[in-house]
Protein backbone atom coordinates (compact mmCIF):
# COMPACT_ATOMS: atom_id res chain seq x y z
CA UNK A 1 0.00 0.00 0.00
CA UNK A 2 2.11 2.69 -0.93
CA UNK A 3 4.92 4.26 -0.83
CA UNK A 4 8.28 5.61 -1.21
CA UNK A 5 11.26 4.62 -2.27
CA UNK A 6 14.66 4.16 -0.18
CA UNK A 7 18.24 4.14 -1.12
CA UNK A 8 18.49 7.00 -4.29
CA UNK A 9 19.54 4.84 -7.35
CA UNK A 10 19.26 7.71 -9.53
CA UNK A 11 20.59 6.63 -12.45
CA UNK A 12 22.14 3.52 -11.52
CA UNK A 13 25.29 2.40 -13.93
CA UNK A 14 23.73 -0.21 -16.65
CA UNK A 15 20.53 0.01 -15.10
CA UNK A 16 17.93 1.00 -17.39
CA UNK A 17 15.08 -0.38 -15.91
CA UNK A 18 11.82 1.83 -14.35
CA UNK A 19 12.89 1.32 -10.93
CA UNK A 20 16.21 3.67 -10.88
CA UNK A 21 13.91 6.89 -11.49
CA UNK A 22 12.36 6.97 -8.27
CA UNK A 23 14.70 8.90 -5.94
CA UNK A 24 15.83 8.35 -2.18
CA UNK A 25 16.79 8.88 1.24
CA UNK A 26 20.63 7.09 1.31
CA UNK A 27 19.70 6.41 4.86
CA UNK A 28 19.27 2.35 5.04
CA UNK A 29 22.62 0.41 5.67
CA UNK A 30 22.54 -3.46 5.30
CA UNK A 31 24.86 -5.72 6.15
CA UNK A 32 25.01 -9.46 4.44
CA UNK A 33 26.14 -12.28 6.50
CA UNK A 34 28.92 -14.76 5.80
CA UNK A 35 27.76 -18.10 4.71
CA UNK A 36 28.61 -21.02 3.10
CA UNK A 37 28.50 -21.87 -0.91
CA UNK A 38 25.03 -21.51 -1.75
CA UNK A 39 23.32 -19.73 1.06
CA UNK A 40 20.52 -17.27 -0.38
CA UNK A 41 21.79 -14.04 1.27
CA UNK A 42 25.62 -14.72 0.04
CA UNK A 43 29.17 -13.51 1.02
CA UNK A 44 29.14 -10.30 3.26
CA UNK A 45 29.79 -7.59 1.04
CA UNK A 46 29.39 -3.96 0.84
CA UNK A 47 26.26 -2.45 0.43
CA UNK A 48 26.30 -0.36 -2.04
CA UNK A 49 28.38 -2.06 -4.54
CA UNK A 50 25.84 -5.13 -4.27
CA UNK A 51 24.06 -5.11 -7.46
CA UNK A 52 21.36 -7.31 -6.06
CA UNK A 53 20.44 -5.86 -2.91
CA UNK A 54 19.82 -2.24 -4.92
CA UNK A 55 17.32 -4.62 -7.02
CA UNK A 56 15.56 -5.31 -4.82
CA UNK A 57 15.39 -2.56 -2.62
CA UNK A 58 14.07 -1.00 -6.12
CA UNK A 59 11.48 -3.67 -6.65
CA UNK A 60 10.12 -2.57 -3.08
CA UNK A 61 10.52 1.12 -4.50
CA UNK A 62 8.44 -0.01 -7.09
CA UNK A 63 5.81 -1.70 -5.19
CA UNK A 64 5.23 1.10 -2.92
CA UNK A 65 4.96 3.78 -4.98
CA UNK A 66 3.02 1.71 -7.69
CA UNK A 67 0.56 1.24 -4.57
CA UNK A 68 0.84 4.72 -3.89
CA UNK A 69 -0.47 5.36 -6.76
CA UNK A 70 -3.37 3.27 -6.95
CA UNK A 71 -4.79 4.33 -3.95
CA UNK A 72 -4.46 7.64 -5.15
CA UNK A 73 -6.46 6.90 -8.12
CA UNK A 74 -3.79 8.45 -10.27
CA UNK A 75 -4.53 11.96 -9.35
CA UNK A 76 -2.61 14.81 -7.88
CA UNK A 77 -3.11 14.38 -4.11
CA UNK A 78 -1.76 18.54 -3.98
CA UNK A 79 0.87 17.76 -1.73
CA UNK A 80 3.52 16.14 -3.81
CA UNK A 81 3.24 12.87 -1.80
CA UNK A 82 3.99 14.20 1.57
CA UNK A 83 2.31 13.85 4.73
CA UNK A 84 0.39 17.12 4.35
CA UNK A 85 0.81 20.01 7.14
CA UNK A 86 2.23 16.91 9.77
CA UNK A 87 5.63 17.93 9.14
CA UNK A 88 5.54 21.16 10.76
CA UNK A 89 2.77 19.86 13.78
CA UNK A 90 4.97 20.82 16.97
CA UNK A 91 2.67 20.06 19.37
CA UNK A 92 4.58 16.97 20.71
CA UNK A 93 3.93 13.38 20.50
CA UNK A 94 1.01 12.04 22.61
CA UNK A 95 2.38 8.51 24.61
CA UNK A 96 0.91 5.37 23.44
CA UNK A 97 -0.76 4.48 27.13
CA UNK A 98 -3.52 3.08 28.55
CA UNK A 99 -6.70 5.62 28.12
CA UNK A 100 -9.38 3.55 30.00
CA UNK A 101 -11.10 2.82 26.32
CA UNK A 102 -10.80 -0.91 25.67
CA UNK A 103 -9.53 -1.98 22.53
CA UNK A 104 -11.75 -2.56 19.94
CA UNK A 105 -13.43 -6.33 20.21
CA UNK A 106 -15.50 -6.50 16.16
CA UNK A 107 -13.50 -7.51 13.13
CA UNK A 108 -14.38 -6.97 9.25
CA UNK A 109 -12.97 -10.10 8.13
CA UNK A 110 -9.17 -10.62 9.60
CA UNK A 111 -9.46 -6.49 10.48
CA UNK A 112 -10.41 -4.83 13.66
CA UNK A 113 -13.54 -2.91 13.47
CA UNK A 114 -15.69 -0.64 15.51
CA UNK A 115 -13.01 2.11 16.96
CA UNK A 116 -13.93 4.61 19.06
CA UNK A 117 -15.07 7.86 18.32
CA UNK A 118 -12.19 9.59 19.28
CA UNK A 119 -9.00 10.52 18.67
CA UNK A 120 -7.56 7.39 20.05
CA UNK A 121 -10.10 5.40 17.76
CA UNK A 122 -8.98 7.26 15.07
CA UNK A 123 -5.40 6.63 15.71
CA UNK A 124 -5.71 3.03 16.39
CA UNK A 125 -7.73 2.74 12.99
CA UNK A 126 -5.05 4.23 11.16
CA UNK A 127 -2.48 1.93 12.53
CA UNK A 128 -4.29 -1.01 11.48
CA UNK A 129 -5.31 -0.03 8.43
CA UNK A 130 -1.60 0.44 7.54
CA UNK A 131 -0.92 -2.91 8.82
CA UNK A 132 -3.63 -4.11 6.19
CA UNK A 133 -2.74 -1.99 2.77
CA UNK A 134 0.50 -3.58 3.33
CA UNK A 135 0.29 -7.34 3.72
CA UNK A 136 0.33 -9.91 1.42
CA UNK A 137 -2.52 -10.26 0.90
CA UNK A 138 -3.24 -7.21 -1.25
CA UNK A 139 -1.69 -9.28 -3.98
CA UNK A 140 -4.66 -12.05 -3.91
CA UNK A 141 -7.73 -10.69 -5.68
CA UNK A 142 -10.24 -11.92 -2.89
CA UNK A 143 -8.46 -11.16 -0.32
CA UNK A 144 -7.36 -7.61 -1.58
CA UNK A 145 -11.30 -6.72 -2.41
CA UNK A 146 -12.14 -7.55 0.65
CA UNK A 147 -9.33 -5.33 2.60
CA UNK A 148 -10.41 -2.67 0.57
CA UNK A 149 -14.06 -2.75 1.58
CA UNK A 150 -13.12 -2.76 5.35
CA UNK A 151 -10.45 0.00 4.97
CA UNK A 152 -11.66 2.35 2.69
CA UNK A 153 -15.15 4.79 2.65
CA UNK A 154 -17.55 2.67 0.28
CA UNK A 155 -17.55 4.98 -2.28
CA UNK A 156 -13.75 5.29 -2.62
CA UNK A 157 -13.36 1.71 -2.36
CA UNK A 158 -15.86 1.29 -5.52
CA UNK A 159 -13.85 3.92 -7.13
CA UNK A 160 -10.42 2.69 -6.61
CA UNK A 161 -10.44 -1.00 -6.94
CA UNK A 162 -10.09 -1.38 -10.48
CA UNK A 163 -6.62 0.77 -10.15
CA UNK A 164 -6.05 -1.63 -6.78
CA UNK A 165 -6.53 -4.56 -9.50
CA UNK A 166 -4.42 -3.43 -12.30
CA UNK A 167 -2.07 -2.64 -9.83
CA UNK A 168 -1.70 -5.86 -8.15
CA UNK A 169 -2.34 -8.15 -11.66
CA UNK A 170 0.47 -6.59 -13.88
CA UNK A 171 2.43 -9.97 -15.27
CA UNK A 172 5.09 -7.91 -15.51
CA UNK A 173 5.81 -5.87 -11.66
CA UNK A 174 4.27 -9.45 -10.21
CA UNK A 175 7.52 -11.11 -12.19
CA UNK A 176 9.84 -8.44 -11.05
CA UNK A 177 9.22 -9.33 -7.53
CA UNK A 178 9.72 -12.69 -7.88
CA UNK A 179 5.73 -13.53 -7.53
CA UNK A 180 3.91 -16.11 -10.27
CA UNK A 181 1.18 -14.04 -12.70
CA UNK A 182 -1.66 -14.92 -9.92
CA UNK A 183 1.03 -13.35 -6.79
CA UNK A 184 1.96 -16.93 -6.02
CA UNK A 185 5.69 -17.22 -4.16
CA UNK A 186 7.56 -19.96 -5.66
CA UNK A 187 7.61 -23.46 -4.46
CA UNK A 188 9.56 -23.28 -0.99
CA UNK A 189 9.87 -19.80 -1.08
CA UNK A 190 7.75 -17.45 1.62
CA UNK A 191 6.43 -14.45 0.10
CA UNK A 192 6.47 -11.42 3.10
CA UNK A 193 5.19 -7.95 2.92
CA UNK A 194 4.64 -7.26 6.82
CA UNK A 195 4.20 -3.13 7.86
CA UNK A 196 5.07 -2.49 11.34
CA UNK A 197 3.39 0.30 13.23
CA UNK A 198 5.88 2.02 15.76
CA UNK A 199 3.86 5.50 16.21
CA UNK A 200 0.81 7.25 15.41
CA UNK A 201 0.32 11.04 15.38
CA UNK A 202 -2.66 13.17 15.63
CA UNK A 203 -2.49 15.76 12.99
CA UNK A 204 -5.78 16.82 12.89
CA UNK A 205 -9.12 16.32 14.45
CA UNK A 206 -12.91 17.77 13.72
CA UNK A 207 -14.94 15.57 15.62
CA UNK A 208 -15.74 13.09 11.97
CA UNK A 209 -12.98 13.83 10.03
CA UNK A 210 -9.37 13.06 11.13
CA UNK A 211 -5.53 13.12 10.26
CA UNK A 212 -3.67 10.51 11.58
CA UNK A 213 0.10 9.85 10.72
CA UNK A 214 1.63 6.31 11.52
CA UNK A 215 5.06 5.84 11.17
CA UNK A 216 6.00 2.09 10.21
CA UNK A 217 8.93 -0.06 9.14
CA UNK A 218 8.33 -2.36 6.15
CA UNK A 219 9.66 -6.11 5.52
CA UNK A 220 9.43 -7.12 1.73
CA UNK A 221 10.75 -9.73 0.02
CA UNK A 222 10.99 -13.72 -0.60
CA UNK A 223 12.39 -15.83 2.29
CA UNK A 224 13.69 -19.18 1.53
CA UNK A 225 16.07 -21.36 -0.78
CA UNK A 226 16.84 -19.60 -4.15
CA UNK A 227 15.10 -16.39 -3.28
CA UNK A 228 16.54 -13.63 -5.64
CA UNK A 229 14.40 -11.15 -3.77
CA UNK A 230 15.85 -11.41 0.13
CA UNK A 231 13.59 -10.19 3.22
CA UNK A 232 14.57 -6.26 2.99
CA UNK A 233 13.31 -3.23 5.55
CA UNK A 234 12.59 -0.25 4.75
CA UNK A 235 10.68 2.62 6.42
CA UNK A 236 7.90 5.19 6.13
CA UNK A 237 5.31 7.54 7.21
CA UNK A 238 1.78 6.93 6.18
CA UNK A 239 -1.07 10.42 6.84
CA UNK A 240 -4.63 8.96 6.46
CA UNK A 241 -7.72 11.03 6.46
CA UNK A 242 -10.37 9.06 7.60
CA UNK A 243 -13.56 9.97 8.23
CA UNK A 244 -16.58 8.54 10.44
CA UNK A 245 -18.89 6.25 8.31
CA UNK A 246 -21.47 3.75 9.52
CA UNK A 247 -20.56 4.01 12.69
CA UNK A 248 -16.32 3.19 12.71
CA UNK A 249 -13.48 4.79 11.21
CA UNK A 250 -12.82 4.65 6.78
CA UNK A 251 -10.11 5.90 4.95
CA UNK A 252 -10.92 8.47 2.33
CA UNK A 253 -7.56 9.20 1.08
CA UNK A 254 -3.79 9.06 2.54
CA UNK A 255 -0.07 10.38 1.39
CA UNK A 256 3.48 8.87 1.98
CA UNK A 257 7.04 9.30 2.55
CA UNK A 258 9.62 8.06 3.57
CA UNK A 259 11.44 7.84 6.75
CA UNK A 260 12.51 8.48 9.08
CA UNK A 261 14.46 6.07 8.76
CA UNK A 262 17.17 5.04 11.86
CA UNK A 263 20.82 4.38 11.12
CA UNK A 264 21.49 0.45 10.94
CA UNK A 265 23.38 -0.99 13.24
CA UNK A 266 25.87 -3.78 12.01
CA UNK A 267 24.17 -6.64 12.77
CA UNK A 268 23.96 -9.78 10.39
CA UNK A 269 21.53 -10.51 8.58
CA UNK A 270 19.40 -13.48 8.97
CA UNK A 271 19.76 -16.83 6.72
CA UNK A 272 16.41 -17.33 4.01
CA UNK A 273 15.55 -19.96 6.35
CA UNK A 274 15.70 -18.23 9.56
CA UNK A 275 14.08 -15.37 8.15
CA UNK A 276 11.41 -17.48 6.27
CA UNK A 277 10.66 -18.94 9.98
CA UNK A 278 10.08 -16.08 12.04
CA UNK A 279 7.51 -14.55 9.64
CA UNK A 280 5.71 -17.94 9.96
CA UNK A 281 5.84 -18.34 14.10
CA UNK A 282 5.68 -14.51 14.84
CA UNK A 283 1.84 -13.03 13.98
CA UNK A 284 1.31 -9.61 13.72
CA UNK A 285 -0.46 -7.38 16.20
CA UNK A 286 -3.68 -5.68 16.52
CA UNK A 287 -3.03 -2.03 17.28
CA UNK A 288 -5.22 -0.32 19.87
CA UNK A 289 -4.94 1.36 23.13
Amino acid sequence: MSLGDENGYGNDAGRGDAYSTIGGTRQTRTRLPDGPAGDTYGPRRPPRSSRSLITVVGVVVLLLGAIAFANMGGGDSGNGGTSGGSANNKTGAAPTAATGTKPVTGKNGTIPSGFAHDEQGAESAAANYAVALGSAGMFDKDQRRAIAGAVYAPAVAAARQGALDKVYSDADFLANIGLSPNGTAPAGQAFISRSNPVGTKVVKFNGDTASIAVWYSALFGLAGDGSKNPVSESWFTNTFDLEWTNGDWKVTDFTQKDGPAPVGRDQAAASAEEMADAVEQYGGFTYAR
